[in-house]
């Protein structure tokens, strides 16, 4: 199994994206890239490397499932896996999420002292 490193997170609100690196940095000793839109994530991800994509649902111009669709076109990225991180977190909707091929979906507000911890767990199934 090998060990989670490089986490891409795609979130467009900026006190988020601070206490997602902070989280995971510091928690997790993840290396972590933080992109504030779709277009950013496609314009970085394929050279930074990531093991896992961590998006935001809700963005402007181009949200989670459309951001995942577009970096699942790019060969190096085709099957890295996906979590999302949403407001939105009804029966229904975590279903149609997980139609789109990701692992699980967080919910926010989600605790900045346990994420690196679910991030992990969530890895540690899908290298299983």
């Amino acid at each position: 199994m090998s060990e989670l490193k490089n986490i891409l997170c795609v979130e467009d609100d900026p006190d988020i994206q601070a206490i997602i690196k902070l989280a995971l940095e510091t928690v997790g000793d993840y290396c972590v890239k933080i992109c504030s839109s779709g277009k950013e994530a496609l314009e970085i991800a394929e050279q930074f490397e990531p093991q896992i994509l961590l998006l935001d649902v809700m963005m402007p111009t181009m949200d989670g499932p459309d951001i995942l669709k577009k970096l699942r076109n790019i060969p190096a990225l085709a099957h890295t896996p996906a979590i999302f991180i949403t407001a939105k977190i009804q029966a229904h909707e975590v279903s149609q999420y997980k139609k789109t091929g990701i692992l699980e979906v967080i919910g926010k507000p989600f605790d900045p002292m346990t994420l690196a911890r679910q991030i992990n767990e969530i890895w540690k199934q899908y290298e299983a």
